[in-house]
Order: C-alpha cells, then sequence, then structure tokens
C-alpha cells in the first residue's frame, strides 16, 4: 500500500482522507438507519393499547418521543390529542420534518464524496501528465521521471473511481431509505390521529 502511494504521488493524500470518511460515514449510516431502530415494529399497536389504558400521560409521551424516530413522530400526535385533526396533522408533519432531516445526516457530505472523487482524480491525473510533459527534455526524456508521471495519473484516476463508485451506491441506498422509512411513518401516524378520533379501532 505505501508503494502505491508513492508512485501515486502527493495528489492520492486528499483521495485517501476522502475515502477514509465515506468508509466512516457508510459505517455510522448503516447503523443508524436501521429499520429496527427507526420504524420499530408493534410500535403503533403499543401506543394504542397504552393510550387507551392510561391516555397520553407525560411520562408516556416522553418516553415515547425518547424511543425511536418513529416514536418522535407519534409522541407529536399524542401531545395534542385533545385538538383538532387538522392541528394534530400539521403537528405531526412538523416532527416529521425534523425526524426526516435527521435521517438525511451526513449524506450531502456522502454525496458530495462520490461527486468530487473523480474530479480529484482527474486533478492527480494532470499532475501526471505536467510531470510526462515536464520529462521532454532537449537530449530526450528522462524515463524515470516519464514512468512516474504516468502512475501519478493512472493511480489517481483508478483511486478516485474506486472511491465516487461506491460512495455514491451508498448515497443513492441511503436516500431512498430515508424516503421509505418517511412514507411508513408518516402512514403510522395517521393511523394513529384516525384512532384517536375514533375514526378506525387500530
Amino acid at each position: 500500500m505505501l508503494s502505491i502511494v508513492q508512485a501515486a504521488g502527493w495528489p492520492i493524500w486528499p483521495l485517501l482522507l476522502a475515502s477514509v470518511l465515506a468508509v466512516a460515514l457508510i459505517i455510522e449510516r448503516l447503523v443508524a438507519l436501521r429499520s429496527s431502530k427507526v420504524v420499530p415494529p408493534g410500535l403503533l399497536q403499543r401506543v394504542v393499547a397504552e393510550f387507551r389504558q392510561r391516555g397520553a400521560t407525560t411520562a408516556m409521551v416522553a418516553d415515547l418521543e425518547a424511543h425511536s424516530p418513529l416514536g418522535r413522530v407519534l409522541a407529536a400526535g399524542l401531545r395534542n390529542e385533545g385538538s383538532s385533526r387538522e392541528i394534530m396533522k400539521e403537528s405531526i408533519e412538523e416532527a416529521g420534518s425534523v425526524v426526516s432531516h435527521d435521517l438525511e445526516r451526513y449524506l450531502t457530505t456522502l454525496g458530495t464524496i462520490a461527486s468530487i472523487s473523480p474530479l480529484m482524480g482527474l486533478f492527480g491525473t494532470v499532475v501526471g501528465m505536467i510531470e510526462i510533459f515536464g520529462s521532454q527534455t532537449p537530449s530526450g526524456s528522462n524515463p524515470m521521471q516519464l514512468a512516474h508521471g504516468i502512475s501519478v495519473a493512472l493511480y489517481n484516476t483508478g483511486f478516485g473511481l474506486l472511491i465516487a463508485i461506491p460512495s455514491m451506491i451508498f448515497w443513492r441506498h441511503f436516500r431512498a431509505l430515508v424516503s421509505s422509512f418517511v412514507i411508513e411513518m408518516q402512514q403510522q401516524a395517521v393511523r394513529l390521529v384516525e384512532v384517536l378520533h375514533g375514526e378506525r379501532k387500530s
């Protein structure tokens, strides 16, 4: 690995930094965006059962809000359970917007890395090409400098693509995952509103 870094020259260092950051963000989002953590199964049914037994107590709402992103959305509805349907939906939508923003944390950074990595690789390619042209002298070319310039150009181009491709795949995957979570939370919140207003039994 060290020999590759040496052959690729100094333009590889920003790419190495970007790769480490991308891996860290991907691992963090894989852990944070688990379905069981964002939209725990059976949570709505548990909330409805507890509400029918004891009503929307302060302790219940606080516990629900700290439980999960879905819990925060449902807690917003319970906090306004005595209000009209429109007010409940507005409070749920506001909570949903905040939760959606939290779920999309770091995705902009990951998308930026996916976008700029090929450009950083291209920059390394240009540096390598400059070295290649710099190896040309009136008495001929310098083989060592020519070989180094080619190494810089190829390694940086390849490494830039190696970072960009998985980063783009995971960025699109996480964006789609967040969208599906938001839709599911909205559907469960609507069911809660209907239950609280007696429009459905569960």
